[in-house]
């Protein structure tokens, strides 16, 4: 059943903005503190269940106000043991995210918009183009999606460990291209009262919107992941389009300006194409380039698939770029993809399906 329109979404507001709530419906400010915990609660789909609110603030909020939620989301398992979600949103569009469990850790792979307008040459969502940006609630509820899956499925999970203890905004879109809604949603994950998740298992992936990073810079805590691929201004333009805008030179200031801030190493993720970014020189290349920046690199083959005119480098290529950069100092880590045979694998995402219904 379609929301009513007049009806407030209490997934879109942070906790200051619950208190505000509160204070407009005629309620003291400590009612609006309430709020958030039982928002977030496993379990809770209606105000009645809201037992230590007063009842005529349960009536009242059940009149002017609502909690979103993902229900019965399409749901594929891989062999590997990842799962891509998918989420039907209330104007039709599907939007995805990817959990990746191992043992002593829960990642999910959130989405930040419906499509993508970055057009990178190698990615399938990219290709799609951009539909709309995604709402705080439609963000949060990925999360809570998630959380009541592995709950109800603990015996698809590898580990001890029920619950999700990292997030990566990876999914489908630019999460700094929707950016207020992303610092908002940020605020809701990590409100201790609520789903009480640390900024430091938190990471947001750009492709590289200097501004933004710098914002998110000074309004967050959280790990930045720089989606880089090439060491050359000329081969970064010819795979990603925003280069053109933010060339290597002013990217790799923002990262240095945003890492010395922090205090915390920037991920810089760098997918291998065979015959483009992936020589012995551009290993080199590569190690003299990010030399000023602290950084840990990953690195990644392509994924194949969905007609790109790209092709992925033999594993001992892969480990020979690896090693160059390892000789060089550098922290570098060979991410092993997952969840390809559900089209769940970087770059794939909505491969499979359409955004519209």
């Amino acid at each position: 059943m379609t929301p009513d329109s007049t009806k407030t979404d209490l997934k879109n507001l942070t906790q200051d903005e619950l208190v505000d709530y509160a204070v407009s419906l005629g309620q003291p400010a400590f009612r609006g503190r309430q709020l958030l915990p039982w928002l977030y609660k496993p379990g809770i789909a209606d105000f009645s269940q809201m037992t230590d609110l007063a009842k005529e603030f349960r009536a009242l909020l059940a009149e002017q106000a609502f909690m979103s939620s993902f229900a019965d989301p399409i749901t594929e398992i891989s062999a590997d043991g990842a799962v891509k979600f998918g989420f039907r949103l209330e104007d039709g569009l599907l939007i995805e995210s990817v959990l990746i469990p191992e043992e002593d850790r829960n990642t999910l792979c959130v989405s930040s918009q419906a499509g993508c307008a970055m057009k990178c040459r190698f990615c399938l969502t990219g290709q799609m183009g951009f539909r709309r940006n995604l709402s705080r609630a439609e963000i949060v509820n990925q999360i809570c999606a998630a959380q009541d899956w592995m709950r109800a499925n603990a015996a698809h999970l590898p580990g001890p460990e029920q619950n999700l203890t990292n997030l990566v905004f990876m999914g489908m879109g630019e999460p700094l291209a929707n950016f207020d809604n992303l610092l908002a949603a940020l605020s809701i994950l990590t409100e201790q009262r609520g789903l009480d998740f640390s900024a430091r298992r938190i990471t947001v992936s750009t492709c590289g919107l200097v501004p933004q990073m710098l914002e998110l810079g000074r309004q967050t805590t959280v790990n930045l992941a720089v989606s880089l691929h090439a060491a050359d201004n000329e081969t970064r333009s010819r795979l990603m389009p925003v280069n053109d805008r933010w060339p290597i030179e002013e990217l790799l200031a923002a990262c240095t300006q945003y890492s010395n801030k922090k205090r915390q190493r920037i991920m810089f993720e760098y997918t291998l194409f065979e015959g483009i970014n992936d020589s012995d020189a551009d290993a080199r290349q590569l190690a003299a380039l990010l030399r000023e920046v602290p950084c840990k690199i990953n690195l990644l083959a392509m994924n194949e698939g969905g007609g790109l005119p790209f092709h992925s480098p033999p594993y001992e290529r892969l480990l020979r770029f690896q090693q160059i950069l390892m000789n060089a100092h550098y922290t570098v880590f060979i991410r092993k993809s997952r969840g390809a045979d559900i089209s769940a694998a970087c770059g794939l995402l909505a491969a499979n399906h359409e955004l519209a219904a």
